[in-house]
């Protein structure tokens, strides 16, 4: 660059002409973010469990926090060590 006293105007002129803008701005848009969660309320679910018929436990799921449905296992034969004390079992 031979002149840089073109580039410091070009600069100094950027500046004004934005500065003119912001201060005759009537009505700026304030940018709304569509990804942004944090003006939502939080969803929490009591931390609490149900004992189903097989002795298995589900909690509660989102959004109505309502009790997760008891697992069904009408055609599935367990052998009796894959069922454990604590209600779980092997698959």
């Amino acid at each position: 660059m031979k002149n840089p006293i073109f580039v410091v105007i070009f600069i100094i002129a950027v500046f004004i002409v934005g500065g003119i803008l912001y201060i005759y701005n009537p009505e700026p848009e304030e940018y709304v973010n569509p990804n942004d969660k944090s003006k939502e309320e939080p969803i929490a679910c009591i931390a609490d469990a149900k004992l189903c018929p097989d002795g298995t436990y589900v909690g509660r799921v989102l959004p109505d926090c309502e009790f997760a449905p008891c697992p069904t296992y009408e055609n599935k034969v367990l052998p009796p060590d894959a069922i454990f004390e604590d209600g779980t079992f092997l698959e």
